[in-house]
Order: C-alpha cells, then structure tokens, then sequence
C-alpha cells in the first residue's frame, strides 16, 4: 500500500477476530436529498417486528440518518458498481458462518428479506466473516452507527488501509468499537469489506470529518491513492 502522511500513520489497536458470522441485508427504499434520506418509518418498525422471530445472537434494524465524506465515486463508475445508498440495513450475528448461512435458509428471515424487496428499488445481501475488529458494537445503547461500504480492486490492500485509517479514527474520535465484516467466498463482492462501528454521540466524530484537516488529508487521501471506494452512512437503531 501507499501511505499517504505516514508521519500521520498509527496503526490501529485492534483486538483478534472471533468466529462470528454476519447476514448484512440493506436496502435503497425511500429517496435521497443530498446526504440526508427519507426512508418509511411503517416499513422500519414491520421489519424490527419481523426480524423478533429470527434465531442468531443478535438481530438489528438500522434506518439511515446521513451520509458522510467517503471517496471513490469514479472507481465504482468505472467498475459498474452502484453507490452504496442503503437507508434501512438489517444486521445479523450469528455464534458462527455456519450459523449464518442456516439462517438465511430459514422461514422468518425469508419473510423480513421479501417484505424488505418488495419495497426496496434495490437490496444488497451477503454473509460474512469477521476480518477485523476494534471490540463489539454494542447495540444496548442508543448510540450513532456506522456501516461504510468499501470497495477496492485488491482486498489485502483494502484491509490494511482500514487497519491506518481505523488508527486515525481511534485517536481522534476516539472510536470505541469495530467489527469489520467480509463476504464470504461466492458473495456478491460489490463491497469488498463492510465495516460497522459506532458513537455515543454526534460531538464525538462529526466535528472531526468536517473541521480536522487530517481527516482529507491522511483518511481521505490514502483511500484515494490505494485506489479504496468508501462510503460511510450513519444511522440509529429502530
């Protein structure tokens, strides 16, 4: 990879992946006014309602709030791939990928995956793997949540991109929690890494992408010169 203000870099302190598995399902329903969504809040709380019958560890329902700076617009162009523009996201954990993958055979997760298509312009679904981590979100708290979309041509420049950027993001946002999630082998791979984390409070990330320098010249800039698409979307839990 190329480091971009290496004298910027630090790595981040990252924790040794668990076994768990995902289903990440996320859909494009209501429209887009700049970086802010409008998404149905009968739709929402129908899949919260659904998603109370599916058995795994955990089961969330995340509408979008906003998006924030992200990098890459003409890659995805390029390579044919849609811009991550999900405002409802349903997030399953599972004690492993064996676990995932039996859930999405089951009939309460078909039910919440086809009450979401039918009304979504386009969903997006995989099962994945834990390829790094930061600690566990925690969604007992009502905190801000980020899902960010990443793609990039290679996947282990990708993931040590993350490990610098993710660096930054801890000292100076003092991000808490990360679990960073791959597709499994055979999974759609519009989104090489999809990395979920989470905040307690707006005040503790959002002034630093708008008014911190670095954040353009060190997380930005070393995206676009590994040739990394991210695209990040904060959202609440329903």
């Amino acid at each position: 990879m190329k480091l971009i203000n290496d004298h910027l870099a630090v790595k981040a302190r990252v924790l040794p992946t668990t076994g768990d598995g995902f289903v990440v399902l996320a859909g494009e329903v209501g429209a887009w006014r700049g970086h802010f969504p409008s998404s149905p809040a009968r739709l929402a709380a129908r899949l919260k309602t659904l998603a109370a019958d599916i058995q795994a560890r955990e089961v969330n329902v995340f509408r979008a709030l906003f998006r924030t700076p992200g990098e890459g617009d003409e890659l995805l162009a390029a390579r044919g791939i849609h811009p991550a523009r999900y405002d409802i996201v349903v997030l399953i954990r599972t004690a492993s990928v064996e676990s995932a993958l039996g859930v999405c055979d089951s009939p309460a997760y078909k039910e919440l995956a086809e009450t979401l298509r039918a009304a979504a312009r386009r969903t997006h679904q995989i099962v994945a793997h834990n390829a790094g981590r930061l600690g566990d979100v925690d969604h007992g708290q009502d905190h801000y949540f980020l899902f960010n979309y990443f793609y990039a041509d290679d996947r282990d420049t990708l993931l040590q991109v993350w490990e610098y950027t993710a660096g930054w993001f801890q000292a100076k946002t003092a991000l808490p929690d990360s679990a960073l999630m791959q597709p499994l082998e055979g999974e759609p791979a519009d989104y090489g890494l999809i990395n979920h984390a989470s905040w307690p409070t707006l005040r503790t990330f959002l002034p630093s992408l708008i008014f911190r320098p670095t954040f353009r010249s060190f997380v930005l800039a070393n995206f676009k010169a590994n040739g990394v698409a991210a695209q990040p979307i904060i959202y609440r839990r329903v």
